[in-house]
Parts: structure tokens; sequence; C-alpha cells
């Protein structure tokens, strides 16, 4: 069976029921996203060696598209797991690549912060007030931040924060959501289409591997400009060009995470 023969299949028989749970009752798509990790979406833009598809974006945009149709709440998670994914896989040997590619890992965006007053909007993205401490083999990790698709659902998130000296520029790590203090303190009532599990993230502090550092200290601008965005902006833009499906009455997909983000 083909993928897209696989992914119509899932939209019909599990994602168009639960759309109208999420619609309905707020409810997380879980078994959408169960079903469509079992299809092999979730693995999509994972590379053939690390045992995904190897697709790229023109083929995750029509996931996202074709998803949006039956239920924004669904395309919303894909898109911030797909454009997560863009990140790890560029650059490889992720403790989660594996996991994300046998369809067993949800991936979310944990990057928005609030803005201070007197920044501009794209700080939200560009700068961070999040802290790492690095304690021998392990990484301390405070902030908060908001606007993440699926809090409290995924089983990782790519979090961003200062850099380990406290200079400039930017650091991302993988934490895995299982991570003591790493709360979902309220489910916001907007900020993502209904069901999308769309809320504010908390580190107070977060304990994790130093290993889990995504790319270079200091190099995550390069990687959210490069990757991150780029896919948000493609990806949403797929979102948006899709007929109304349950739930759209709020904002549209990937509308939260790309308020902020401006063009590369």
């Amino acid at each position: 069976m083909s993928c897209r023969t696989a992914l119509s299949t899932v939209l019909a028989e599990t994602v168009a029921p639960a759309a109208r749970r999420a619609a309905a009752e707020g409810r997380f798509p879980r078994e959408s996203v169960s079903a469509l990790g079992r299809a092999g979406v979730l693995g999509l833009t994972v590379a053939r060696e690390a045992g995904g598809a190897g697709f790229g974006l023109p083929e995750a945009a029509d996931v996202v598209a074709r998803t949006a149709r039956v239920c924004p709440a669904t395309a919303a998670v894909l898109t911030s797991h797909f454009a997560a994914v863009a990140a790890i896989e560029s650059c490889g040997g992720s403790w989660v690549r594996e996991e994300i590619a046998a369809g067993r890992h949800l991936v979310g965006l944990a990057l928005h912060e609030e803005v201070p007053a007197g920044r501009a909007e794209e700080d939200a993205y560009e700068r961070s007030r999040s802290v790492a401490t690095r304690f021998a083999d392990v990484v301390a990790l405070r902030g908060r931040k908001r606007r993440v698709v699926a809090a409290g659902e995924a089983d990782s998130y790519l979090w961003s924060s200062r850099t380990l000296a406290g200079a400039e520029g930017l650091t991302l790590w993988v934490v895995p959501a299982q991570a003591s203090e790493l709360l979902v303190p309220a489910r916001a009532a907007g900020g993502g289409p209904r069901g999308s599990g769309t809320s504010t993230l908390c580190a107070d502090p977060v304990l994790v591997p130093a290993d889990v550092m995504l790319g270079r200290d200091g190099g995550g601008r390069d990687l959210l400009a490069a990757l991150v965005r780029p896919w948000l902006r493609e990806l949403g833009t797929a979102a948006r060009g899709a007929p109304p499906g349950p739930g759209a009455e709020g904002p549209r997909p990937g509308d939260g995470l790309l308020r902020s983000a401006p063009a590369a």
C-alpha cells in the first residue's frame, strides 16, 4: 500500500470520526496521531537509513493540506511535528530519530515566549529568556513556553534556551516529555484549533542529559532560520488553503506557530 493510499484510509476511518470529537469536546485526537504513526506519516520526512520514508517538505505539505480538510487540530499537530523533525534530521544522530521513523514518537515545538514590553513580536522566536545550566553531564532547563501545540501530549519537545555560557544566541534541545517538572499548568482556551492541545509548557527546572542538545551550543538561530521557520510557513500555507473542517472556527493550523515567524 502506498503512503498516499494509507493516508486516505486513516483519514477516512480514524481522523474524520476523531475530528468531530475534537471540535465538539476539545479532545486531543490521540487515536488519529497513533493511526498516522502506524501508517508511516510521523516518519515521513525521516531519512531512509534511519527507517523513515525519506520524503521532504512538498510531501509533508501535501499531507498537512489533506489532513486539514478533515481535522484542523490534527493538521496543526502534524505542522509542529514536521517542522521539529526537519531540525532534528539536519543534525542527525538524535535519540528520537528511529522512534519517529517507527511512528512511535510525536515531537512538539516549544519555542515561543512572551515578548517583553518594547520588543518586536519576532523576538518571541529570536530571543529566549529560558536558561540552560550545565552540571557535569546534566543540564537544567528553566523557562516558560507559549502556544505549544500538543502540550502534554507529544513525546518530546524541541525547546529553545539561551546558550550554556549565557551569551547571545539560542541553543536547541530535544526534551523528553516524561522529564520531571515539565508541566502544562493550564489548557489555554485559544491559540490553536480546538482539540490541538495548544497551551503553555513550563520547565521549573527540567533536568536532561547534556547530549539531548541539538546541534551546537548557540546554533539554534541558524536552525530556526534555515529549517523550522520555512517549514512552518510552507506547512501553514498548505493548511490554510484547505477547505474548513470540523473545529475550523478558531485559528487555522499553524497560525499560532507562524504569527511571529517573519521571512528568513
